[in-house]
């Protein structure tokens, strides 16, 4: 299937290049898809190719000698992974896995430096794309070592909730816990106590906002 070019448009890397070089870049891409719970990339394995998500969800994450999984990120439509192994030449530093039914665009590595050579913005872009990638991933250590455990479960509610770009992917109280750096059982005493405050309300397998005003309030009281 041909790359869309109004996804094109979307993906920050390419933003501000006109029509024509945007079909430039189409004969450069390829299509991927997979299916949840496919390993899409492996950590330490050598890094050929930048992914974008066209549709559907890919999770981020590193995993400990011992199994316990730590997420990264969780990579929507229009964003990208595996850009820092392209282009520091280092092996691919976490794996990523589908969440669901994903459609991905590629760009080989080799291909990519071609397009830095032809289009000066693109490069100026990813220099801007990787700067908000180090804020992201400060901000995660920052969560992980000074906010309380029930704090980082509320941010994560409010960060993955849906919202006007369309459903986001749900997330298990598992891949909670791999977000928030804890156990399972403990992102479960989490959410009921939010139930407890009234901010939320856990209907079966779903949890539902109840106070998106509240839990915000919640964050930064559990700072």
């Amino acid at each position: 299937m041909a790359v869309q070019m109004e996804f094109l448009k979307s993906i920050p890397y390419f933003s501000g290049l006109s029509p024509a070089e945007l079909d430039s870049l189409t004969k450069l891409m390829f299509e991927k898809t997979a299916e949840r719970g496919d390993i899409i990339l492996l950590e330490e394995e050598p890094a050929e190719v930048l992914y974008f998500v066209a549709s559907g969800a890919v999770k981020v994450f590193k995993t400990s000698a011992e199994g316990k999984e730590q997420i990264l990120s969780i990579v929507r439509p229009g964003e990208s992974f595996n850009d820092v192994p392209i282009f520091d030449g280092g092996a691919t530093p976490a794996s990523a896995q589908a969440m669901g039914p994903v459609v991905l665009y590629g760009i080989k590595k080799s291909d990519l430096k071609v397009i830095l050579g032809d289009h000066p913005q693109v490069a100026l872009n990813v220099i801007r794309v990787l700067s908000q990638r180090v804020r992201h991933l400060v901000s995660l250590v920052e969560d992980l070592s000074f906010r309380h455990v029930t704090g980082r479960v509320a941010k994560i509610l409010l960060e993955h909730a849906d919202d006007e770009t369309g459903p986001r992917p749900r997330l298990t109280q598992q891949e909670m816990a791999a977000m928030a750096g804890t156990a399972r059982e403990v992102v479960g005493r989490s959410l009921k106590a939010l139930e407890e405050e009234g901010v939320i309300r856990l209907d079966r397998h779903r949890i539902v906002i109840s106070d998106k005003q509240a839990l915000r309030d919640m964050v930064e009281a559990f700072s």
